[in-house]
């Protein structure tokens, strides 16, 4: 089993079971390991004759940088998942998992995850946070519907991705996690993803593979497709990865066009079976971390359709290109372009115009009691001083005045 070692030198592919963020995405820079520890590389795929992933013997010590990155102790305050289902259409989830225990029901035989890379998506997405242990999923109280959607060690076609999502659908899922993508299959599986809209289930999936194939022939890596399904079908939340410093590494393919960014390089979580951990990077990891936002968000506001938790998580995203997900945002903020502002909220009542004749009367009232205080006022200085001139004009003082 294939082993990275965390230290303080500068952040690569396999640094980061005990990494803290310790700055916003503002500014990133290289994050600070706090500890070294080893952990296993989930893997994708099984090569042939390869025997099935087993438990991870080592714990991250520290929590995982992707906690304070995606602000969950503020998100938890408002909202766990609790009540929604995500469908998880990967290589399976373990149901053994101590972390997910009792959350997890399995389409098929897709409670087996020989390949690891499902039940480190489902961590992601729902872990429940242990005693002592750092690592924890986005919406720890969600369901987790495991699918199905490669074959048992983890090749895929497009016909097993479709019939995941359909699968998740039919299964009760409101979020739909895609742990794969594939540069062929655009009918069958723009077809699943209509059927998931029709439903009112939002699919996320990444937005290119987590690393290019070799070409057989020459040995080197094969060129990007210009799409990728089911993340090119209309309605589809796409993702892209970054790691703890903020960029993406260098061999990672394209990212132009994806919806949202989301933490996936380096990043820890639970395996097929047991309390130990795993690291692992790709934008897969990064649409698992969306797709517990949008648990999130779902569990929060029940009443919001799939559309409108997807734009709910981009317009309330970190300023970037693509955005970058802002898990407390998209629990709080109140969109107000008139396209979708957060379902619940009565609408704003202007009081009718108060009737005028009221207030005219009160004017003309007020006007005439004013008048007649200046005519009392007048006539207590005008009628002393007329007595004492005995009723003359004013300079003509001296003359007599009118007898009696």
């Amino acid at each position: 089993m294939r082993r990275v070692r965390s230290s303080s030198r500068p952040v690569r592919h396999a640094v980061a079971a005990t990494l803290l963020a310790v700055v916003p995405l503002a500014a990133p820079v290289p994050a600070v390991a706090a500890d070294s520890v080893e952990l296993p590389v989930v893997p994708a795929v099984l090569a042939p004759g390869e025997p099935c992933t087993g438990a991870s013997e080592e714990t991250a010590r520290e929590a995982p940088w992707t906690r304070q990155a995606l602000g969950l102790k503020r998100a938890w305050s408002l909202a766990d998942g609790g009540g929604v289902t995500v469908g998880v259409v990967d290589t399976g989830v373990g149901t053994a998992v101590p972390a997910l225990a009792g959350r997890v029901t399995a389409v098929g035989d897709a409670g087996k995850d020989c390949v690891g890379h499902g039940s480190f998506a489902a961590g992601l997405i729902a872990a429940a946070p242990g005693d002592g242990v750092g690592v924890a999923g986005i919406a720890p109280a969600a369901r987790v519907l495991a699918v199905r959607g490669t074959d048992e060690r983890g090749a895929v076609t497009p016909d097993l991705l479709a019939r995941g999502i359909r699968a998740a659908v039919d299964g009760g899922a409101k979020v739909v996690y895609v742990g794969r993508v594939v540069p062929d299959g655009k009918e069958v599986l723009t077809a699943a993803v209509t059927y998931a809209r029709q439903h009112d289930v939002l699919v996320v999936a990444p937005f290119a593979p987590d690393a290019l194939p070799r070409d057989r022939a020459t040995g080197g890596t094969v060129p990007p497709a210009p799409w990728y399904w089911p993340a090119a079908a209309p309605g589809v939340l796409t993702v892209m990865d970054y790691g703890p410093d903020g960029t993406r590494p260098k061999n990672a393919p394209r990212t132009a066009g994806a919806d949202l960014a989301a933490p996936g390089d380096a990043v820890v979580s639970v395996g097929p079976g047991g309390a130990g951990h795993f690291i692992g990077s790709g934008s897969s990891f990064a649409a698992a971390h969306v797709a517990g936002a949008a648990a999130l968000v779902r569990s929060r506001h029940p009443d919001m359709t799939a559309a409108q938790v997807s734009r709910q998580l981009v317009t309330a995203a970190y300023p970037a290109l693509p955005p970058r997900l802002d898990t407390y945002a998209a629990l709080t903020a109140v969109l107000t372009d008139g396209r979708g502002a957060l379902p619940g909220a009565p609408p704003v009542r202007i009081p009718p115009r108060a009737p005028s004749q009221p207030r005219e009367r009160a004017l003309l009232v007020a006007g005439a009691g004013g008048a007649l205080v200046l005519l009392v006022a007048g006539a207590a200085v005008v009628i002393p001083r007329g007595r004492a001139r005995g009723w003359r004009p004013a300079g003509r003082e001296d003359e007599p005045g009118p007898t009696a």
